[in-house]
């Protein structure tokens, strides 16, 4: 069970610390780059929270950072970040939340896609209830590049998620999401470089029984060229599931696969010993101590990562 918690602060209104960080990636946007930082800007300035922006070009190849510098001069809450090279979406994330000033941290897309004049509705949640940890934002359709691939290879690896974490899961990957920076500190270190990062928070947050809610939000068709590449990032989402629920509860990866085996095993002995009695097979050896040895890692993978949560 969550541990109570105090209630939050009021959001601050003092420039000098803000209540809210948008961390924004930014890889090749020209187009569309400044239309985005107007429209989260416009909504955060019609909001009750201080907040920053921090605008960060990862290495892009075309003028993004350029415009970037443009609308810098014109909006004082936007800070302007630039990579010396490309670090992947997961690396800015990662780094712009551990530089990051305020108490409620956002991320977000540059592609115009998700709807981030919304953003101050999921800080909100944040700030009226101290219970919930993370805001995510449920796309109610994908509208992405390879949507026949990627709808079902999505649903799959939200189903297997949701397995693995006793957890309904509206959206594992949804880009757009606010959360306590605070909680999220020991789990920042866990994220990759890549798109699966959002993935990552979610079940960081989930395996370690912080609450996440879900708002059902609007998804539209990204502005500009998809950096999404469907055989690999499906690859590493899946990857990173099982990763990271390895990482904080091995035995639900392991114990399965090991009591299969051990069933399996048991039922070829029973066939063994009708069919040539005390005569067992290689394969039923095999078999069994197959399971026996995934069960035996599984526990102790399990009490490793119990002396780690208690050190």
């Amino acid at each position: 069970m969550t541990p109570d918690k105090p209630a939050p602060e009021r959001p601050a209104t003092d420039p000098a610390r803000p209540y809210v960080t948008i961390v924004l990636p930014c890889y090749n946007e020209q187009d569309h780059v400044v239309a985005e930082v107007d429209r989260i800007c416009a909504a955060m300035d019609a909001s009750e929270y201080g907040y920053e922006l921090l605008a960060v070009d990862d290495a892009s190849s075309d003028d993004t950072l350029l415009r970037l510098r443009d609308a810098e001069a014109r909006h004082p809450h936007l800070e302007v970040v630039a990579f010396g090279h490309n670090g992947g979406s997961g690396t800015v994330r990662r780094i712009g939340s551990q530089r990051a000033r305020g108490e409620i941290v956002v991320w977000t897309d540059a592609d115009m896609s998700y709807p981030n004049e919304r953003i101050p509705d999921l800080v909100a949640i944040l700030a009226k209830d101290p219970d919930i940890d993370q805001v995510v934002g449920a796309r109610r359709q994908e509208a992405g590049s390879h949507r026949l691939l990627r709808v079902p290879t999505k649903w799959f690896i939200r189903k297997t998620a949701e397995v693995l974490t006793n957890t309904k899961i509206p959206d594992l990957n949804s880009g757009l999401r606010a959360f306590r920076r605070e909680v999220s500190l020991p789990y920042l270190r866990l994220l990759p470089p890549g798109f699966s990062c959002v993935t990552t928070i979610t079940l960081a947050f989930l395996s370690n029984q912080h609450r996440v809610h879900y708002v059902p939000i609007d998804y539209a068709k990204r502005a500009g060229t998809s950096k999404f590449h469907f055989a690999k990032d499906a690859y590493r989402y899946i990857l990173q599931v099982l990763r990271m629920v390895m990482y904080f509860n091995p035995l639900k990866v392991l114990m399965p696969i090991a009591l299969a085996l051990l069933a399996i095993g048991t039922v070829k002995f029973g066939y063994d010993m009708v069919t040539q009695f005390g005569y067992i097979r290689n394969n039923t050896i095999m078999v069994f101590l197959s399971g026996l040895m995934i069960g035996s890692m599984g526990l102790l993978a399990d009490l490793i990562v119990r002396s780690r949560d208690g050190s």
